[in-house]
């Protein structure tokens, strides 16, 4: 069991190795979720095969690209991506970022954790006719949210274990699924759909791209243990790969499963409707191999969200940090499951907020790393004014502001479900782009400005080290 929590790792216990990257992040995507996306590109997109393919490379490409990116930052320092966010923010100004990040993870692991159930769910009625009824949704959902926290509770060597199984398993059964829609498809009607309008394209890169987003602030997480000396385009190289090794597929065999029966893009339970589609004995083990994928990745998430929340002054230990982020995901589950009416459209929508909200940290974090940002330990878990981060009354001005600016300027340009902004309707909303234009702007201003002078080590060194 992992028991270090802020505190950096020190450079005597830094022996992971950047291969550990790959199915860290094959484990991150392990989801039934991008069937589901990648069959709305074809029916709500109105894309054809080769436009899809084009979109499932280019979209890990540009999201993991930055999680690759930014997990340089946790190579250097040895720390969570948001303690090492103190140095950036100030040690008042990260409770601004970190509290909205937080809350944003309980999103992503309610849907998750709502997503697993469903799966599970099927399982049960396809092995033994079980009818779903509300009782055996909360007690499944108590399952799936109870293992997500035994692993994220144990710790960063659990984690690393179950996704490198799970990305066998997993890959060993989407292989078999591949072969079986290979020999079921009318591939006529695959390759022979007209092509979409490019505009579509780009909103799907967009779209997909935003799940990746979302996992920048926790790349550094998992690279803490790396030495300083490990090779950060391997790292980049590492993690994208990981991601796209699961993009490609998922997405493809979502796109063709949407020609025959494109109800798939708008069902309400996006995990029992597949498994229809499939063979009983190849759809009951690979749905349950994917409630195996979908528990790692809520327990990822809830590994970073104990983290933030030990940045956010929960003074406990870091698997009880972890304990809070799950029940707060057991209970928001609760009521999705219950009360929502729809999945696809709320799911996009949920992802495009949550990508801006994201976006606005990346920008400003990820101009101070290319400053050559370098860390002091000790400061870092220092949260008074003596502290080398306290800055001007604990924040860092100028990087709070690029991070609001930029946000309220994501924001402007995001239209959803449940809220549109005033520029939605322009090329960027039209697009899914808002994320983009929120990195731009909090990016761009942050660079214009003057970084405020801490009182760093001068031993310390420098951070983006390729």
């Amino acid at each position: 069991m992992e028991t270090r929590g802020l505190e950096p790792v020190p450079d005597s216990e830094r022996t992971g190795q950047v291969r550990t990257l790959f199915p860290t992040w094959v484990g991150a995507n392990l989801t039934v979720l991008l069937l589901t996306m990648g069959a709305g590109l074809v029916v709500f997109n109105g894309l054809n095969f080769w436009q899809v393919l084009a979109v499932a490379i280019a979209a890990p490409v540009i999201g993991f690209g930055l999680v690759g990116l930014v997990s340089i930052a946790g190579k250097q320092g040895g720390a969570p991506g948001m303690a090492l966010s103190r140095a950036v923010f100030g040690q008042r100004g990260n409770l601004l970022p970190g509290a909205l990040i937080w809350v944003a993870r309980w999103g992503w692991e309610t849907v998750n954790a709502v997503t697993g159930t469903y799966a599970l769910l099927a399982v049960l009625n396809l092995l033994f006719s079980i009818e779903s009824s509300n009782t055996l949704i909360m007690a499944t959902l108590l399952a799936f949210v109870g293992s997500s926290f035994l692993v994220s509770g144990l710790g960063v060597r659990a984690l690393r274990v179950c996704c490198t199984w799970s990305a066998y398993l997993f890959g060993g059964f989407s292989v078999l699924v591949l072969i079986h829609l290979i020999g079921r498809t009318e591939w006529r009607d695959v390759l022979d759909r007209p092509a979409g309008p490019t505009a579509m394209m780009i909103a799907g890169v967009g779209t997909l791209a935003a799940g990746g987003i979302s996992w920048v602030p926790t790349g550094p997480d998992f690279a803490r243990y790396l030495p300083r000396s490990a090779s950060g385009r391997a790292m980049i190289a590492a993690t994208v790969g990981g991601a796209g090794i699961v993009f490609l597929p998922m997405v493809l065999m979502g796109s063709v499963m949407a020609v025959a029966t494109p109800g798939l893009a708008v069902t309400r339970d996006p995990v029992s409707f597949i498994g229809p589609l499939l063979p009983d004995w190849l759809s009951a083990p690979y749905l349950l191999i994917a409630v195996v994928g979908m528990v790692l990745i809520n327990a990822m998430s809830m590994y970073s969200a104990g983290f933030t929340a030990q940045t956010l002054g929960f003074m406990i230990p870091r698997a009880w940090a972890v304990g809070v982020n799950a029940a707060i995901s057991l209970f928001l589950s609760s009521l999705l499951m219950m009360t929502a009416a729809g999945f696809l459209d709320s799911f996009v929508s949920f992802l495009t907020l949550l990508a801006v909200t994201f976006s606005a940290w990346i920008g400003v974090f990820g101009v101070d790393q290319l400053r050559g940002r370098t860390y002091d330990p000790a400061a870092l878990l220092d949260t008074t004014p003596a502290s080398a981060y306290w800055y001007t009354g604990g924040f860092a001005v100028t990087a709070v502001a690029a991070w609001t600016v930029g946000l309220v300027a994501g924001l402007l340009f995001t239209g959803v479900e449940w809220f549109s902004g005033p520029l939605a309707a322009t090329w960027i909303g039209r697009h899914g782009l808002g994320w983009a234009a929120t990195i731009a702007v909090s990016a761009a201003l942050y660079a214009i400005l003057p970084r405020p002078a801490g009182r760093e080590r001068p031993g310390d060194v420098a951070l983006l080290h390729f």
